[in-house]
């Protein structure tokens, strides 16, 4: 992991001198004096990171992931084994609390005949890879929805991007790399990467460069054109959701859309109610009903059934704290009568939770096209038509949008609306920007480590594992923890719409994956407040140990490369274990008071597929190779690697480990936007390092061939007629009149709301 001490260097030692930052200079020292580089290496005690290892490491990193994929090969298949059995046997004793039958648990299926089918591909040593190919995409469609299917295509364009990248950078740019004479050792990992060529050949670099960002334009806009537009958002386009406000009477509300629009017609009006309290009963009553069936036909076989009823009383050590026991069949009984007692006391209260939120149904998408383009130019100071009731209902304060499928729809959510969103979605931010404040990447949670001496024991080792495999290692386990956090941040702001959960998720995680795993530990910054504080203060250079020099050492490459290995092999093994999921499970069964709830548990383990954070983690390696594909070409190879398994591992996950999802389109476009970011970052990569190399001549000249290369956007899809949409929304919300739908539902929103409603 990247140490922020290693990456610093210090002020000139001749006071008033400027700081030098010619790279040429730094990498003369090589043949004669290697005392910089050495104080790169040795400028912290404790550093694990950068070694100078014979050519970085990469070939040790590369074996012992390897292995490490080997060994979990054959514990996937001895844990498959015993899961078929406890499945078989129906004994919950004999493998509940194994790892094997933990794995199988995570992976149950609902249909016997999936569960048998997944069985009989596991019965190899990695037959489960083999099944992956026979898979076809109309099985993955039928059965997970079109949403899957299209972030696999997602990521068969990404394997083809990654495959020219790899291409061209083996067959031209690591050559050109490998000529040079800068670095003399064979060893040296160095030599494969830009700072082993001299300054007349990074024009080279510069058009590969370039070469790169049009590739990655034109794959990604053959992905956007053949993203469908679905039947169920067609029919939503007929739908929009209306914030109303304290209005209960639909008469109203037809009314004014038939004086005020009087070509449109209203179908049908459905209001919302805070349903959060009742779902959540409903839930209750139905986990203690099948409790009692449980007990109730046990006993009819075994007699009278005594169980305790504090939590973990399926725990063996809690035996002996001596709680009393109780008639299974009976607590069961009771505690389901006192909540279906509750649930039908909140449900006749339900009328009067009025939500202020409406789904209007008009005739066609005509209809809700035109209101919906009339109430979108409310912002501009221009009132929406007018009505005879208009002051009655106040319809100039509504707010209009199109509605999202109902199966897109968090309903418990709907309930956490106005100030009251955005007050829970303020502060969960600001306390999210303070934890990553100062712990945005790996290396400053390693830094403190080393400050209590935690590495010290295994430094005298001076193995290969420690110096490269540990910190990657490390920089994988906490890259996989922090965007969690970042996960579940956006899921307790309680968005409405599973695609506007999945869509921030995205967001946020890959831009907290781009700092923390490319931008920080390339400048040498182990958080974002050393980041800012070297952006903004004029006197950092002075003050600070700050060496540039280190920035671009050889050996930083292999770090990335080390870290692309890390995530392809265990990275992807470890998504197939779900270990996150596991812990959860265990946690759950641990919690269970009964045999019938530790059954409700593992029938009831069953998660959405998060597109937002894939599509997040998919395209933070996919920037990193890209990035790292031109100064160290090397790193391509893995790059493409990582981009096939997780293709493997995702199309296996979405189709036997996680039930349907149906997302909104505007997710897919979204991640397209974001994928135009990694060559970008490639450029900016080459800019700087022509800074440091030629001086700031290059700067100006480097300047203007990338902004030229930005205009390339706005050219394709005029010029190649292409519909490539570089913005996660919609460029015109109203479809053609001339198109025919079947009637559904529109939605009003009233101003009166706070977020998404449907």
């Amino acid at each position: 992991m990247a140490h922020s001490e290693l990456f610093v260097t210090s002020a000139p030692p001749v006071e008033g001198r400027a700081v030098e930052l010619d790279v040429l200079s730094f990498l003369d020292q090589f043949g004669e004096d290697n005392s910089t580089a050495e104080r790169c290496y040795r400028s912290h005690s404790h550093s694990s990171v950068l070694q100078g290892l014979p050519f970085g490491g990469v070939p040790t990193v590369l074996a012992i992931n390897g292995f490490l994929l080997l060994i979990f090969s054959c514990l996937r298949k001895a844990a498959w084994d015993y899961g078929r059995l406890a499945l078989l046997m129906e004994n919950d004793r004999r493998g509940v609390h194994t790892l094997a039958y933990m794995c199988y648990l995570l992976c149950l299926i609902t249909n016997p005949l999936d569960v048998f089918m997944i069985l009989l591909s596991f019965q190899g040593f990695c037959s489960w890879l083999s099944s992956l190919y026979h898979m076809k995409d109309e099985e993955i469609r039928s059965k997970c929805g079109i949403d899957a299917v299209t972030y696999l295509s997602f990521q068969r364009h990404i394997i083809l991007l990654m495959t020219v990248v790899c291409l061209l950078s083996l067959a031209v740019i690591l050559p050109v790399n490998f000529s040079g004479n800068l670095l003399d050792s064979p060893e040296n990992f160095g030599r494969t990467t830009l700072a082993n060529v001299s300054a007349n050949f990074l024009w080279l670099h510069s058009i590969f460069a370039l070469v790169y960002f049009i590739i990655t334009l034109l794959c990604m806009a053959h992905h956007s054109v053949r993203l469908e537009y679905r039947e169920d958002e067609k029919v939503c386009h007929q739908h929009i959701t209306l914030f109303q406000g304290p209005i209960s009477d639909p008469g109203l509300i037809t009314k004014h859309f038939h004086e005020a629009y009087p070509s449109c017609t209203v179908t049908d009006i459905r209001f919302c109610f805070n349903v959060h309290k009742l779902m959540r009963l409903d839930l209750e009553r139905r986990k203690a009903m099948k409790g009692r069936l449980y007990f109730a036909t046990k006993a009819q076989k075994e007699g009278k059934i005594l169980i305790k009823t504090h939590p973990c009383a399926q725990i063996f050590c809690c035996d002996i704290c001596g709680f009393e026991k109780v008639d299974a069949e009976q607590y069961y009984s009771e505690l389901e009568e006192k909540r279906t007692d509750e649930f039908n006391a909140e449900k006749n209260r339900i009328s009067m939770k009025r939500l202020g939120i409406a789904f209007v149904t008009f005739r066609d998408e005509r209809m809700t096209a035109v209101i919906v383009k009339d109430y979108s130019r409310v912002h501009c100071r221009r009132r929406p038509q007018q009505s005879s009731i208009t002051t009655v209902v106040q319809s100039h304060k509504w707010g209009v949008s199109y509605a999202p499928a109902p199966s897109d729809i968090i309903w418990e959510n709907l309930s956490v609306c106005g100030s009251r969103w955005w007050l829970r979605c303020v502060l969960l931010n600001i306390l999210l920007f303070l934890l990553l404040f100062f712990l945005t990447t790996p290396a400053i949670i390693v830094n403190t480590m080393d400050k209590f001496n935690v590495t010290r024991p295994v430094e005298s080792l001076r193995s290969p594992v420690i110096t490269q495999f540990f910190p990657t290692l490390l920089l994988w386990a906490f890259s996989v923890l922090l965007p969690f956090i970042v996960y579940y941040s956006a899921f307790f702001e309680s968005h409405w719409t599973r695609s506007g959960e999945n869509q921030v998720t995205m967001h946020k995680c890959f831009l907290l994956l781009v700092f923390m795993v490319i931008l920080l530990p390339s400048l040498g910054l182990s958080s974002l407040d050393l980041f800012f504080t070297w952006l903004f203060d004029v006197h950092f250079l002075d003050e600070k140990d700050v060496k540039f020099q280190c920035v671009f050492l050889p050996d930083n490459g292999a770090f990335f490369v080390n870290y692309v290995i890390t995530s392809s092999l265990i990275g992807t093994a470890m998504e197939l274990l779900r270990i996150p999921a596991l812990t959860v499970y265990a946690l759950r069964l641990c919690f269970a008071k009964s045999q019938a709830e530790r059954i409700h548990v593992k029938r009831s383990q069953a998660y959405e597929f998060q597109f937002g954070l894939e599509y997040a983690w998919t395209m933070c390696i996919f920037a990193v190779s890209m990035t790292y594909s031109i100064t160290c070409p090397i790193i391509t190879p893995f790059g493409l690697l990582y981009a096939i398994l997780k293709h493997m591992v995702d199309r296996y996950n979405i189709y036997y480990a996680y039930v349907p999802t149906k997302l909104n389109q505007r997710i897919h476009r979204a991640a397209i936007s974001q994928v135009i970011l990694a060559p970008v970052l490639c450029m900016f990569w080459l800019l700087f390092f022509s800074m440091l190399r030629l001086g700031i001549t290059s700067i100006f000249l480097s300047c203007c061939s990338t902004c030229n290369c930005h205009r390339i956007p706005s050219l394709l899809p005029s010029n190649c007629k292409m519909h490539f949409a570089l913005s996660p929304h919609r460029s015109n919300t109203s479809r053609p009149a001339t198109r025919s739908a079947p009637p559904h539902l529109a939605e009003i929103r009233f101003s009166l709301r706070c977020t998404n409603a449907e």
